[in-house]
């Protein structure tokens, strides 16, 4: 009997150190927000793999007014909106944005950069002391000036070297993804 208690007190010891270990490793795990911006859809298949692969939440960033769906007039709208330096309005915000310490944040590349919706949204939030880190998708253009005009709509961030693929490998694209998180220094 009395065996049984000691055994039992013991066991009670070792299950509050393990989730007291669980509960100290949550605590400290950096909280990351994937947020991504996509017409097409490319940008959302490389924003779930990052999800996927670093735990994080996803959010989209929407505008209040949709682009065109057809593919030439939207490239119009962008493009006037690149010209004139618009700031168009988002249908949604991030509420708890403070909560997170690591931030991706995913677009396409739309007439050499990004599309102005991400600096709308990059200039609604203070990211002084985060991670911030950009992906981008594109339809054959490369990477142009979408990760440097990025950093420089970031202030204090700490902004990490960023993802770039070509739309067409996007399904692929995983190996890839998680080979550039190790990279940096996300996963293990």
């Amino acid at each position: 009997m009395q065996i049984n208690r000691f055994l039992l007190v013991i066991l009670a010891m070792i299950m509050t150190t393990v989730a007291n270990s669980k509960a100290q490793k949550s605590a400290e795990a950096p909280k990351t927000l994937v947020a991504y911006f996509s017409w097409s859809g490319n940008t959302r298949t490389i924003a779930k793999q990052i999800q996927e692969l670093t735990d994080g939440e996803l959010f989209e960033i929407q505008t209040a007014a949709p682009y065109p769906e057809e593919y030439r007039p939207c490239t119009e709208v962008a493009k006037k909106e690149r010209d004139a330096d618009t700031r168009p309005e988002l249908k949604n915000k991030v509420g708890n944005m403070a909560d997170y310490d690591i931030i991706f944040i995913g677009y396409p590349n739309w007439w050499g950069t990004a599309p102005m919706a991400i600096w709308t949204f990059l200039e609604s939030y203070d990211f002084n002391g985060k991670t911030v880190i950009p992906f981008c998708t594109h339809g054959g253009g490369g990477e142009q000036n979408c990760f440097k005009d990025f950093v420089k709509h970031t202030g204090k961030a700490t902004v990490k070297e960023g993802f770039l693929t070509n739309g067409a490998n996007v399904g692929s694209a995983r190996p890839k993804v998680e080979k550039w998180l190790q990279k940096t220094g996300i996963i293990k």
